[in-house]
């Protein structure tokens, strides 16, 4: 009977220690792993910099995810992803609650079909065709032809940045008729396909597929973001719910050094160095 207990008890010992074993090695991976989630204008370029980090470091996972700032808000100061994102200047109730750590700048520009004649406008028209005050091109000096609103859904840091940088005033909201798009590739496709189309998009998203217009006179340039003569410009952020540490800190060291920066300005965006 006693030999019998004996052999019970080395078998719930071993069942123990290999249990123990598992968890042990569960967390040396997870220890080897970074998760990142939040504004899909930071997520092009934080994926290739999750790559950078990666060849160097081959025993660290990234894994970038988009959602959203407001997403990477919430997600960072719930603590499940290591890294949260946002494009956007934090709201007042969420500082506080996150650790801000600014990866770049980015200027956001106004953009057209390539066939629209209009080179430029001011930021007051953009205002009020985003408001819906101006509905026609001919009343900006182009030709005559309904004017289509792009713009990003609710909780998107690029919409809130514009909101804040160009609508300004409470009362000035954009249109309930704009065409919303969960994305800036999404708004960048919606204007190409549209001689009639306008939007508002990341600088790191533009391509020949739609005209960058100038705005007060001024050409919406990195060189001139940087110098501060353009004036739609906004942070993008990493977010932590504490100061980093380990590999996370390691990451986010990396993103701000020399190197890092170098694949920002690579990217189209602005290097904060």
């Amino acid at each position: 009977m006693q030999k019998m207990l004996k052999a019970k008890w080395l078998v719930l010992t071993l069942v123990v220690l290999f249990t123990v074993s598992i968890v042990v090695t569960g967390c040396g991976n997870d220890e080897n792993s970074i998760t990142e989630a939040g504004s899909t204008t930071v997520q092009p370029i934080a994926e290739k910099l999750a790559n950078a980090f990666m060849e160097d470091n081959p025993s660290i996972d990234i894994t970038i995810q988009g959602g959203g700032s407001s997403v990477g808000v919430k997600s960072a100061a719930d603590g499940t992803v290591d890294i949260g994102a946002a494009s956007r200047e934090l709201k007042e109730s969420e500082k506080g609650t996150v650790v801000e750590h600014v990866l770049a700048r980015d200027g956001i520009a106004i953009v057209v079909h390539p066939d629209n004649d209009i080179s430029g406008l001011t930021t007051e028209q953009v205002r009020n065709i985003f408001a819906g005050e101006i509905t026609n091109w001919d009343q900006v000096g182009g030709e005559d032809g309904s004017i289509n609103v792009v713009a990003r859904e609710e909780g998107s840091g690029t919409r809130a940045a514009f909101e804040e940088l160009v609508m300004e005033e409470e009362e000035k909201v954009i249109t309930a008729t704009a065409i919303l798009q969960p994305s800036n590739g999404a708004v960048r496709t919606t204007v190409a396909g549209d001689p009639d189309a306008i939007g508002f998009l990341s600088f790191g998203y533009l391509d020949s597929s739609v005209k960058s217009l100038s705005i007060d006179g001024v050409a919406g340039t990195v060189e001139n973001a940087k110098n501060g003569t353009y004036p739609i410009v906004r942070p993008l952020l990493f977010l932590t719910k504490s100061e980093p540490t380990g590999i996370v800190k390691d990451f986010i060291d990396f993103c701000l050094s020399t190197e890092g920066q170098a694949l920002v300005e690579e990217e189209g965006y602005i290097s904060v160095r």
